[in-house]
C-alpha cells in the first residue's frame, strides 16, 4: 500500500501481521499492546481500532520512523496513541517505565542478522517483566543461512509457528510483494520458555 500524500510503503509482513491481529480482534479490547519497529504501524493501528490500548515504538535514532507512527495514527483517527522512541538492545528510561503489556507486535523486525541479538535482548526484557505476554511477529525468509532458533534457545524463549492459511493470510494479495523474487513470509509467536516455574 503506497500513500502518495505521505509516501508510506507498507511491507507484506505488516499486512500479514495486521491480518493476524484482525483475525484475533475479539480478544483485543482492553489488551495492552506494544508495537516495536512500528514505522507505518499498520498492525498497531489495526489493534487500536479493535479496542486494544496500543503504544507504538520505533528507534529513538530514527525521527522519520517516529513521525510515520504519528502520521498513521492521525490518518486513522487515533491521535491519542502514544509513540515512544525505543532502541533495540538499549535499556532506556522509556523501556523501564513502560506499563504492563500483554502483546508485543513486530513485523519484519528480523531483517538484518546484526540486529537479532539486540531485538531479542529487548523482547526478553519485556517478557521477563510481563511473563504471560506474547510476541507476535512476521518475517520474510531472505536467506536459508540464518535462523533465530539458536538465539531463542540462548535467551530462554520458545516459538510457535503459525501457518498463514490458519488466519487467511496465505492469499497472494496479502503475502506477496511487488518486489522481484519470491518472498516467503512466516509468522510466529515467541514467549518465555518457562514462566512461573512451569
Amino acid at each position: 500500500v503506497l500513500d502518495s500524500q505521505y509516501g508510506m510503503y507498507v511491507w507484506p509482513c505488516a499486512v500479514v501481521l495486521a491480518q493476524y491481529v484482525w483475525a484475533h480482534r475479539a480478544s483485543l479490547p482492553g489488551k495492552r499492546v506494544l508495537e516495536i519497529g512500528a514505522g507505518v504501524s499498520l498492525p498497531g493501528v489495526v489493534a487500536a481500532r479493535c479496542g486494544a490500548q496500543v503504544i507504538l515504538s520505533d528507534s529513538e535514532e530514527l525521527p522519520c520512523c517516529l513521525q510515520s507512527c504519528r502520521s498513521s495514527c492521525l490518518m486513522n483517527g487515533l491521535p491519542h496513541v502514544p509513540v515512544l522512541g525505543l532502541t533495540w538492545g538499549r535499556v532506556s528510561p522509556e523501556l523501564l517505565s513502560l506499563a504492563p503489556i500483554d502483546v508485543i507486535l513486530g513485523s519484519d523486525v528480523f531483517f538484518d542478522p546484526k540486529d537479532f541479538e539486540d531485538i531479542l535482548t529487548t523482547i526478553y526484557f519485556l517478557l521477563e517483566k510481563n511473563p504471560h505476554a506474547q510476541f507476535w511477529t512476521t518475517y520474510q525468509v531472505r536467506s536459508a543461512d540464518w535462523s533465530i532458533e539458536a538465539l531463542l534457545y540462548k535467551w530462554k524463549l520458545k516459538n510457535i509457528h503459525i501457518p498463514l492459511h490458519s488466519f487467511g493470510a496465505d492469499k497472494e494479495h496479502l503475502a506477496s510483494s511487488s518486489l522481484p523474487g519470491r518472498h516467503t513470509i512466516e509468522m510466529m509467536i515467541i514467549s518465555l520458555a518457562q514462566s512461573d516455574g512451569t
